[in-house]
């Protein structure tokens, strides 16, 4: 399967970005999903991810409460709605797919990264 995330940009402390990541040569509906984000000097991280079915999304704490993924398969694509942006979210986010929980940890395929950049 191959990912293409888009949709990020800059965007004021407060405000709010909507992520897609479009899949192609695969059904979406094979893989779990997750999205990542690696900020300036520091390590690719785990942000949340969403079953197959739609029927288990989990959160990191750092984005619980502010971010909403979700996904439409008959679309093939993969969403994260941003909220409440604080500048430490600023980072290249990516997506990504796979199987299970491993998904958060070890995800089998990646897409290219889109930048979110968060002022003050």
């Amino acid at each position: 399967v191959q990912l293409q995330a888009s949709g990020g940009g800059l965007v004021q402390a407060g405000g709010s970005l909507r992520l897609s990541c479009a899949a192609s040569g695969r059904a979406l509906s094979r893989y779990d999903m997750g999205w990542f984000r690696q900020a300036p000097g520091r390590e690719r991280e785990f942000v949340t991810l969403i079953n197959w079915s739609g029927g288990s999304i989990r959160y990191a704490g750092s984005v619980k409460g502010r971010f909403t993924i979700s996904r439409d398969n008959a679309e093939n694509t993969l969403y994260l709605q941003m909220n409440s942006l604080k500048p430490e979210d600023t980072a290249v986010y990516y997506c990504a797919a796979g199987y299970g929980a491993l998904v958060s940890v070890a995800p089998n395929y990646w897409g290219q990264g889109t930048l979110v950049t968060v002022s003050s």
